[in-house]
């Protein structure tokens, strides 16, 4: 038998199956999954339709009977709390969209849960990204790639992983369509093999953003100006954290054209709009990066970066900013809503090669 492998079971079929496969590769596999709320504060229990609930634990548990593995539920809510949740607040609270899955991967999943899997004697962990691992044979370095299914690639949200990390980390479902995963589970009769997918971020249900923040923070839902490009008041809003860049519903403003969201400033409580055009970038700043080989590429490579996770990438020129932590950015071409808080991240082709936060659009 192949070493033990510790499996992030969310509940889901991607994770479950990523543990089918692994046992199917004679891996001793152990499942866990992190527990993200306390029954204490009701704000952290999730609804049941996502990843890490109370009946999504319930779903691993039965996975793993089946699969006649261990399995293990782990008290992550103090860290989630703490890393993920209370820095989602502070980006909101500072104007910003933060992506708090990219938070959770790197700081539980890639640190916590690997260390997790030390105190089990795993040599590997794995979960049910869409993404790959390969090692290079010329260099001897780990690489991330793309998932082989662009419609569900998820390495976006993987880039913060490092060399060691790599080494150590199994992604089985990432060669496979979501349609082929979905029928193995079906054919090995799991029985979440027809589970629906989550598409909330898992301590805000229903998407209800406004009601999360406001319990935090009172003060951003104070009514301040909505202002256009010359600063010229337009109308009113409710509180700036119900607005991120680009956003064009629930302005309440009455104009011959559509509106956008340009810019947010917590400091003077207000947001300017503009049309969409306003939108268009070709430059940012991009800090606190992380280079999966380790160091920067070679700056006359061809780079594309993704600004969000559904953004398609476009070709990028990369400059060191004079934040020794930073890179300025330029587009080829102008992009629409470069956004403060979201995730930049940098491919080289089907490899990525590493990420940062936007701190700004230029």
């Amino acid at each position: 038998m192949k070493a033990s492998v510790l499996v992030a079971m969310s509940g889901g079929v991607d994770s479950s199956v990523a543990a089918l496969l692994l046992l199917g590769k004679g891996y001793k596999v152990m499942g866990a999954t992190m527990k993200i709320w306390d029954e204490a504060r009701e704000v952290s229990f999730p609804s049941p339709r996502i990843c890490c609930s109370l009946s999504a634990v319930e779903d691993a548990m039965a996975v793993c009977g089946q699969l006649k593995v261990p399995y293990h539920l782990l008290e992550y809510h103090e860290h989630f709390r703490t890393e993920v949740v209370e820095d989602f607040c502070r980006e909101y609270r500072h104007g910003r969209t933060p992506n708090p899955c990219v938070l959770c991967n790197s700081r539980l999943k890639f640190d916590h849960f690997l260390k997790e899997a030390d105190s089990l004697g795993c040599g590997f962990m794995a979960t049910g990204h869409y993404a790959r691992v390969e090692q290079d044979c010329r260099t001897g370095k780990f690489l991330l790639k793309r998932g082989k299914d662009t419609r569900k690639d998820q390495s976006y949200f993987l880039y913060g992983v490092t060399q060691e990390v790599l080494s150590r980390l199994l992604l089985p479902v990432g060669d496979y369509t979501k349609e082929h995963i979905r029928k193995l589970a079906e054919d090995y009769g799991l029985p979440v093999a027809r589970k629906k997918e989550s598409q909330e971020i898992c301590f805000i249900p229903d998407h209800d953003y406004a009601s999360f923040l406001m319990r935090r923070f009172p003060e951003a839902h104070e009514k301040g100006d909505i202002l256009n490009m010359s600063g010229k008041v337009l109308g009113t809003h409710p509180g700036y954290m119900h607005y991120t860049i680009g956003q064009r519903r629930g302005l309440g403003v009455s104009h011959p054209v559509p509106l956008y969201v340009l810019e947010i400033h917590p400091s003077e409580n207000v947001i300017v709009v503009g049309r969409k055009e306003d939108l268009l970038n070709r430059h940012a700043v991009v800090s606190g990066i992380n280079w999966i080989s380790g160091r920067p590429p070679c700056l006359s490579d061809k780079i594309s970066a993704k600004i969000r996770y559904r953004h398609a990438g476009a070709e990028v020129r990369l400059d060191p900013a004079d934040d020794p932590h930073a890179f300025r950015v330029t587009f080829n071409e102008p992009q629409e809503a470069i956004t403060p808080g979201q995730s930049m991240v940098f491919y080289e082709g089907e490899v990525v090669l590493g990420g940062g936060i936007i701190e700004k659009a230029e």
